[in-house]
């Protein structure tokens, strides 16, 4: 009788040393888990803000325009983004645009997101940008709104020159900030007005 109650109690202690043994176990494991979610978590939110300050800084550099020259025919004039020719047009008002709609359509504002760069023979004192109705940013230079034509399709292309589109002149700027009337490309006008000017020479 005697030994039967001490084999039921050894039974009963290696049953109960097993159970506390899985409940620490699971215990250690859960508590490891919990402790590397938490390292993980910790990693990630430390290297966040270092790669959403590199994308922004990114966005602002990348998108900053770079006004540069170009010279054809004995003409330098003003090229923006991929050396595409810009324009200013006589019926916008000191520094505001008054080119909307189908006139942006076809003459469309050269915005930008950061400050305009100067490129080779550019003024950067001369470089400046004014605030568009749908509160984008059109860059000017020597207060003069800029736009590129829709109808150059390349890099040295000036076929907007002398255009009289949407009821006044439009025309490739120089340095100086002066526009380049001396001559135009006889394509120019075929979106939104026919051109007066001459061919370039």
């Amino acid at each position: 009788m005697i030994k039967l109650r001490t084999a039921r109690l050894r039974v009963t202690g290696i049953a109960a040393l097993a159970t506390c043994g899985l409940v620490l176990a699971a215990c250690g494991s859960s508590s490891s888990s919990s402790s590397s979610a938490t390292s993980t978590a910790a990693a990630a939110t430390t290297s966040a803000p270092a790669t959403s300050s590199t994308t922004a800084a990114t966005a602002t550099t990348g998108s900053a325009v770079k006004i540069g020259s170009a010279t054809s025919h004995g003409h330098t004039y003003l090229t923006g983004a991929s050396g595409r020719s810009v324009y200013l047009w006589v019926a916008d008002t000191s520094d505001k645009s008054n080119c909307s709609g189908a006139c942006a359509q076809a003459w469309p504002p050269v915005t930008t997101t950061g400050n305009p760069t100067a490129g080779s023979g550019v003024s950067a004192a001369d470089l400046g940008t004014t605030t568009r109705s749908d509160g984008t940013k059109q860059v000017t230079y020597k207060g003069h709104p800029l736009y590129y034509f829709v109808g150059d399709k390349s890099a040295g292309s000036t076929s907007g020159e002398g255009s009289d589109g949407f009821g006044a002149k439009w025309w490739l700027v120089a340095p100086s900030g002066t526009a380049i009337t001396s001559g135009g490309s006889s394509s120019g006008g075929s979106s939104g007005g026919s051109s007066s000017g001459g061919s370039w020479g």
